[in-house]
């Protein structure tokens, strides 16, 4: 078994935790304490810029959902008729120093995820290990005489603390939730429990969301090729086929189950988060249809043949949300 696979066990399946690990959380500990303490004491503070950030995060390690509602919310603070821009770590991508994402830029440079918000909504995107520094260059370009940007979304960023934030999100694998509830490596917790007491909103991603958490679910009912976008089909025309479902995203099984829900039974390979595909790693030697989540897909378009298809997710959640975080005043 892999350590990967060994973590998720203790993380999440219940398998006892070994002393070491549980020997290393003061460890982890005391590393966030100093990693904070600047900021908690005042030494420093975070950068404030001159418009509002919404950071999109997570508490636990892996996904949890935050790309779709990065997504949904860029479009709903459009139609609201603000100009959004979103800044991104980029992992999985080798990107140092702060660039641009362009709907035709390379995911092994800019992170897949990155590139997948900028052709799912066409607003700015930056991508650097410095988010400061990232959101500084979506607020130095324009749009004619006009900022391009008014509001800021952060993919990820709840532990980036040199960054001022007016609004904190934080997505909650419904499913998993908080597994043993355990700091890393112990756990998959990167921040205490307490932590979520601090948020503006939580957003329970599937599962059955509890008290003060905002429900979201993954809605996909369409197979587009990976190919060729303009050839689309429901995605229960594969009802009662055989497929291969391909998932390296942090909750695999989550994709798995969409699809038999659907009707579709699915021989599953699950892959790390971020991984780079190789064509060797979708020939599986049978000719069955082949089915992947868009953030694979962005990966694997150069050598995509005509039986690999991409199933789109979107993000749904109740009004109730986006009237909320309106009257956040940002």
């Amino acid at each position: 078994m892999s350590l990967e696979k060994r973590l998720q066990e203790i993380w999440y399946g219940g398998a006892p935790v070994p002393l070491v690990l549980r020997a290393l959380v003061p460890v982890y500990r005391g590393l966030r304490a100093l990693h904070r303490a600047p900021y908690a004491f005042g030494w420093r503070q975070p950068q404030r810029l001159p418009v509002p950030v919404i950071v999109v995060g997570n508490i636990t390690v892996g996904g949890t959902g935050k790309t779709p509602l990065v997504i949904v919310l860029v479009e709903a603070l459009r139609a609201q008729g603000r100009k959004p821009g979103v800044i991104s770590r980029g992992y999985g991508g080798s990107a140092g120093s702060p660039i641009l994402v362009d709907s035709s830029s390379n995911a092994a440079l800019c992170g897949d995820e990155p590139v997948l918000i900028r052709r799912a909504t066409g607003v700015p995107v930056a991508v650097g290990r410095d988010r400061v520094a990232a959101a500084q260059l979506l607020l130095a370009a324009s749009d004619g005489n006009e900022p391009a940007v008014d509001i800021i979304v952060a993919d990820d960023g709840l532990q980036h603390y040199p960054l001022f934030r007016n609004v904190e999100i934080c997505v909650i694998d419904g499913e998993r939730r908080f597994g043993n509830g355990l700091l890393l490596p112990a756990g998959p917790l990167r921040e205490p429990l307490a932590r979520l007491d601090t948020l503006a909103f939580c957003v329970c991603n599937g599962g059955l969301a509890q008290a003060g958490e905002i429900p979201m679910r993954m809605v996909g009912d369409t197979a587009v090729a990976v190919g060729d976008a303009a050839t689309r089909r429901s995605l229960h025309d594969f009802a009662g086929q055989r497929v291969h479902a391909v998932a390296g995203i942090g909750n695999p099984a989550r994709f798995f189950a969409l699809l038999r829900a659907a009707g579709i039974d699915a021989i599953e390979h699950a892959f790390a988060d971020h991984y780079p595909y190789q064509p060797r790693d979708l020939d599986f030697g049978d000719g069955l249809p082949v089915l992947m989540t868009e953030k694979d897909a962005i990966k694997c378009a150069a050598f995509a043949h005509a039986n690999l298809w991409q199933v789109p997710v979107r993000a749904e959640l109740p009004r109730e949300f986006f009237d909320a975080l309106a009257r956040e005043r940002i």
